[in-house]
């Protein structure tokens, strides 16, 4: 099965509710590698890379996130796999 790299970013209230943590949370639980960062505009970027069915678990992760956000819309590119430097994952 081959893998996937993808650059999503979360609109909606996903700053200040543990959403990087909880995305770290469930990218480790299906070993991708990648990060999940805050963006100045109040939205978050998450950059996953692993198998395809992983990635595909996560995206649907993300359309609705831990509890204590509340996910309005995301958006999925597609980019190369050398834009992930990080071994496993992290919140940053």
């Amino acid at each position: 099965m081959s893998d996937r790299t993808v650059k999503v970013v979360v609109y909606g209230h996903v700053q200040g509710v543990g959403f990087r943590y909880f995305t770290m949370q469930q990218a480790d639980q299906l070993g991708l590698k990648g990060h999940a960062i805050n963006l100045a505009d109040g939205s978050v970027e998450v950059l996953a890379s692993g198998p395809r069915y992983a990635v595909t678990k996560l995206l649907e992760w993300l359309q609705q996130g831990p509890r204590t956000a509340q996910v309005e819309r995301i958006v999925v590119d597609d980019v190369p796999m050398s834009l992930v430097t990080e071994r496993g994952f992290r919140a940053g």
